[in-house]
């Protein structure tokens, strides 16, 4: 049974309420401190995780789970001794990985000069086939891309990068159907491709680049070169073996010393992980000891208010409150503080992120349910903790002494 004079938790709450609403403007300020704490929470793990997948998807948009080989000289091996990578490496390579590969294109390149308004300007010419578009996650933004005839029959076409396409005819419609001359030949213009994302001039692609099949580009290079090679796996747990059979297939049918460089965008997905999952630490921690100085806040308001109302828990305690009842009471106020700032909070942390991905809509913007329930219930948790002390302090008053007090 409850000891007589005891006050019921619910009579409590609504002392700790009242005394709230009394108090608007201090409650409201005292919230407030909360209600950033939890938003800065939530908007740090939601921008640390926008952060990690759009760096992310950069680097998976340089290709689909892409393994990528080239010769690579060493010593003093001379351009006549060189062992390249040739044509029938990329079907060797296809043949050898069986289902594993998606996709495998190899591409030649070299430089040709072109006419711009009267003006000569080279231009980078890539040579390849109709996977290059998958193995690469190339766009085409106008026209069509090379197909398997175009390869069979070696035809004349090409596709033009939208820089090019705008500098030599003005826009990318406008290019397709046109007529270019590529190594004093004349190519027509069947499409305008760009790169799934912007690679600055780090890839093969150039910003002015001119794309023919390869079958016709075998003709413009003294030496049939192949560089890089790509192959595009289907499931990114696959891509290690298949780099490793990628580089056997060429050793093996190269000439024993010759090297060759076989790479994958693995060990760069996972330095991109851990540079995000370091920075969410880091930046978690920041949060934390936001909630922290918000919760040494909300207890040292406390703190003044049990001076203030000194004689009123003298008066509560005079007429049955027990000291369990003051502890509460306070308890329930640093608590019900903290939880309005904490659910206010989480209102400002998910409406942050969303305004932002109206205004960046390429940001992809995850707001984790997760990170606002941890959110919240640190939010609690905190009230609670640092409001062990003021209501400890109110409930050890003596009432007599604090009926005395002015």
């Amino acid at each position: 049974m409850r000891r007589q004079g005891a006050v019921p938790f619910a009579q409590t709450l609504r002392f700790a309420f009242a005394e709230l609403r009394r108090q608007r403007l201090r409650s409201l300020l005292t919230g407030m401190s909360m209600t950033v704490a939890v938003a800065a929470l939530i908007v740090v793990v939601t921008a640390a995780l926008t952060g990690r997948d759009f760096v992310v998807s950069r680097i998976e948009g340089v290709g689909s789970n892409l393994i990528y080989a080239y010769y690579e000289a060493g010593g003093n091996v001379s351009p006549a001794e060189a062992d390249y990578i040739n044509l029938a490496d990329i079907d060797a390579v296809r043949d050898r990985l069986g289902g594993l590969v998606e996709a495998a294109a190899g591409v030649m390149s070299t430089w040709d000069r072109v006419s711009v308004n009267g003006r000569p300007r080279q231009i980078r010419v890539l040579g390849s086939s109709a996977e290059y578009r998958v193995v690469r996650n190339l766009q085409v933004l106008a026209g069509r891309f090379l197909d398997a005839g175009d390869l069979l029959s070696r035809a004349k076409v090409c596709l033009l990068t939208p820089a090019a396409a705008e500098r030599l005819y003005g826009s990318a419609d406008a290019a397709v159907g046109r007529t270019l001359k590529v190594h004093d030949l004349d190519f027509r213009i069947v499409g305008v491709f760009s790169e799934g994302v912007e690679t600055f001039g780090q890839s093969e692609v150039a910003a002015d680049s001119v794309l023919i099949p390869i079958t016709v580009m075998r003709y413009f290079q003294p030496v049939e070169r192949v560089d890089p090679l790509y192959v595009s796996v289907r499931s990114r747990e696959q891509v290690e073996r298949a780099a490793a059979l990628v580089r056997e297939t060429l050793e093996s049918r190269h000439r024993p010393g010759s090297l060759y460089r076989v790479d994958n965008l693995a060990g760069v997905l996972a330095a991109a992980g851990q540079i995000a999952s370091a920075l969410t630490v880091v930046m978690m921690l920041i949060a934390a000891v936001t909630l922290a100085v918000s919760g040494i806040f909300i207890m040292n308001i406390l703190l003044i208010a049990v001076r203030e109302r000194t004689a009123e828990i003298g008066l509560r305690m005079a007429v049955g409150a027990s000291r369990r009842d003051i502890h509460r009471q306070f308890l329930a106020e640093a608590v019900t503080l903290s939880l309005l700032g904490g659910f206010l909070g989480a209102v400002l942390g998910v409406a942050l992120p969303l305004l932002a991905a109206r205004l960046w809509p390429q940001l992809p913007v995850r707001i984790s349910a997760v990170s606002v329930a941890v959110a919240v219930v640190s939010a609690a948790a905190v009230g609670c903790v640092f409001g062990l002390l003021p209501a400890a302090r109110a409930s050890k008053l003596d009432p007599v002494e604090a009926l005395r007090h002015d």
